[in-house]
């Protein structure tokens, strides 16, 4: 993990939100050094506390861990299952049909 290109994100959705650190970290119940240390990098951030940052920035948490690994399957699966999640009831009966159909296939 690239936690200081997680950092990197966080700072970018929070200034693009005109959000300074300190409104930001008495959201999430945190210190001000705390938010400093994350956006530069220097602490490993929990995914508890990433979720209550995405939260606070109105954001998913796949947008601070996109390309901050070298293994991008991962992320790909996050993308999938973050839209996955966006769908319909019938869109996902209809994308696991589909899945069970192209599995049967291979076989």
């Amino acid at each position: 993990m690239d936690y200081r290109r997680i950092g990197q994100k966080i700072k970018e959705r929070r200034r693009a939100l005109h959000i300074t650190q300190e409104s930001l970290a008495e959201k999430i119940d945190v210190s001000v050094g705390y938010i400093s240390q994350v956006e530069r990098g220097i602490t490993k951030i929990s995914l508890d506390l990433l979720d209550r940052l995405a939260a606070a920035l109105d954001c998913e948490i796949v947008d601070f861990l996109a390309d901050t690994t070298s293994r991008p399957q991962l992320f790909l699966a996050a993308e999938y299952a973050e839209k996955f999640a966006r769908l319909s009831r019938e869109q996902k009966e209809l994308i696991v049909d589909l899945m069970d159909l192209q599995l049967k296939r291979k076989k």
